[in-house]
């Protein structure tokens, strides 16, 4: 009998911690899978950073470090140039990438680290009671915002596009986890990324839209939906830098 399903080998047996309906879960498993399907798993090293992912370590099968609030791509900077040959990879949410972390992120790609970023957005800060994040949409009702977001509280901080104007970077696209034709891009995404990172091209960073039922008080079909329909308004999904294909043309 052949055998047409198995758990991947890029995770560990711990059960996830994630609230019912969050997507966290899902993206943990592509990134185990892609990095069993390269053959790196033996060479990887986890970042984890601080938020609902906190754990992550515990949930891949690689080496990983628990980075200070934020500071996950310094820490995977230094982890990188001390070990070149290893595939270093922070996984962050947006509280901790694009507030507290936004200068390491940004000095991280403007010198264009050979590491590999995964940013998860879910325009919230789920783990702490759903208060506002930088990238918490207009109107959105959070717990600190209960009228919802208005431009006293600035704008919704737009990662990608703000990484994207570094022109020698390797490669940032925004993809998103709302139903199975997205999951399967964004997993040819993350592919991607770490592609570039093995073949020593440089900094890349995949932003992934991802649901917070909990903190949007939506159940986790509605979040799906959410997602589609509502964030990629704010947050357009696409490839904003690609150096590669850049050159070709």
């Amino acid at each position: 009998m052949s055998t047409v399903f198995k758990k991947t080998g890029g995770l560990t047996d711990t059960p996830f911690s994630y609230c019912p309906g969050c997507t966290h879960g899902i993206i943990h498993r592509l990134v185990a899978e892609v990095l069993e399907e390269l053959g790196i798993l033996d060479r990887s090293i986890t970042i984890a950073s601080v938020g609902c992912s906190v754990f992550a370590y515990d949930y891949f099968n690689t080496d990983a470090l628990q980075a200070p609030h934020g500071r996950a791509p310094a820490v995977a900077t230094g982890v990188k140039r001390i070990h070149p040959e290893k595939i270093v990879f922070t996984y962050q949410g947006d509280g901790d990438l694009a507030s507290i972390g936004a200068a390491e992120i940004i000095h991280a790609a403007n010198r264009n680290e050979n590491i590999t970023v995964i940013f998860v957005n879910n325009a919230i800060y789920g783990m702490t009671g759903g208060q506002m994040a930088p990238t918490t949409l207009y109107n959105q009702v959070t717990t600190t915002t209960p009228h919802g977001r208005d431009i006293i509280s600035g704008a919704p901080l737009k990662m990608s596009e703000m990484i994207a104007t570094m022109e020698h970077i390797a490669y940032v696209e925004r993809c998103m986890t709302a139903d199975a034709p997205s999951i399967m891009k964004t997993k040819k995404a993350i592919r991607k990324a770490f592609e570039c990172q093995m073949n020593n091209e440089g900094f890349s960073m995949i932003e992934i839209l991802s649901s917070c039922n909990i903190g949007w008080k939506l159940s986790p079909v509605e979040s799906l939906s959410y997602i589609k329909n509502t964030m990629t308004q704010t947050f357009p999904l696409g490839v904003f830098r690609e150096r590669k294909h850049e050159a070709n043309n």
